[in-house]
């Protein structure tokens, strides 16, 4: 103390301590942290007496006003339940077809079939619904359809499936192999032609003839397909497995042909409705002709 003495330059009192000619400055706090400091004090002395806040042996202090996070969770996780259902009755109320009309619950739907669509869906068409090529997984994001991209027919095909062994309402579109009856000459002419429909080749007179001979009566004169029997498009550049000369021929030679499950037994109406919807909002989703979807359906089921 006997120390202590004034800074000249500064005019402040020293602490009364020195290290090497270095002094430390005497420099008090701010009246306003220290007000801050003990506001502080009285904050957290009422935060323990009204919140949980002191742990003991076997439990915490539960605080005056009965609050805890356990208990705040539940209610959240009570009123989460409470939205959900009302969400799970208005949906299981509307037809799907007039869910565009309604776009509140058509958000709500599109949210839910995202997160059921990550569970039940993207291990085959991905995280983004991109599909595969490799492996013969559609995109989901184009607008081309095997068997058409209204709400109401991507809900039928998720319900039902396709190429599904046993039953007698789904989809069993398939293509015949022409291993037997083509040579490799001829198989390279057709897959020519093939190419020549979406104008990724030039015209072949042998591949159109063998075209018209065998592959007409399902995908069409100019290729643009037949969606009531599943008969893909020829004539734009989408592809399933793959759009190169020798995929195509591969494909005409020993077809492949990917089989989808059925879900009707593994989902309940309401989740495969938001999953319709949210397929239908990726991009290519078309607008809803119910009259047609049915004579589609009938078609189908005529050509089993």
């Amino acid at each position: 103390m006997a120390n202590k003495r004034v800074d000249e330059p500064t005019g402040t009192e020293t602490v009364g301590h020195e290290w090497d000619g270095i002094e430390e400055l005497n420099t008090p706090l701010p009246r306003w942290w220290l007000w801050t400091f003990y506001l502080t004090i009285v904050w957290a002395l009422v935060y323990v007496v009204l919140y949980p806040a002191v742990p003991l042996l076997d439990k915490g202090t539960e605080g005056t006003l009965g609050w805890t996070s356990r208990g705040q969770l539940a209610q959240d996780m009570t009123l989460a339940d409470q939205s959900k259902r009302s969400v799970g009755e208005a949906l299981a109320a509307v037809d799907i077809t007039q869910l565009p009309g309604n776009p509140q619950l058509m958000q709500q739907a599109v949210a839910g079939g995202r997160a059921a669509f990550r569970v039940n869906c993207s291990q085959c068409h991905g995280s983004g619904a991109a599909g595969s090529q490799t492996l013969g997984y559609p995109n989901l994001n184009d607008d081309d359809w095997l068997w058409g991209g209204d709400l109401a027919t991507i809900e039928y095909t998720i319900t039902h499936g396709v190429r599904q062994p046993a039953g007698d309402d789904k989809r069993q579109g398939a293509m015949p192999a022409f291993a037997g009856s083509l040579d490799d000459a001829q198989l390279a002419a057709l897959g020519d032609h093939v190419l020549s429909l979406s104008g990724k080749a030039p015209a072949n007179a042998t591949g159109a003839q063998l075209y018209a001979d065998n592959c007409v009566a399902c995908h069409g004169p100019t290729g643009a397909g037949d969606r009531l029997l599943g008969a893909p498009k020829l004539n734009d550049a989408i592809w399933l497995y793959g759009g190169t000369r020798e995929d195509i021929v591969r494909q005409v030679k020993r077809p492949r042909m990917g089989a989808m499950p059925a879900w009707h037994d593994k989902l309940d109406p309401v989740t495969i409705k938001m999953l319709a919807a949210y397929v239908h909002s990726l991009g290519g989703g078309e607008a809803s002709e119910p009259a047609q979807v049915a004579a589609g359906q009938k078609a189908d089921a005529a050509t089993r």
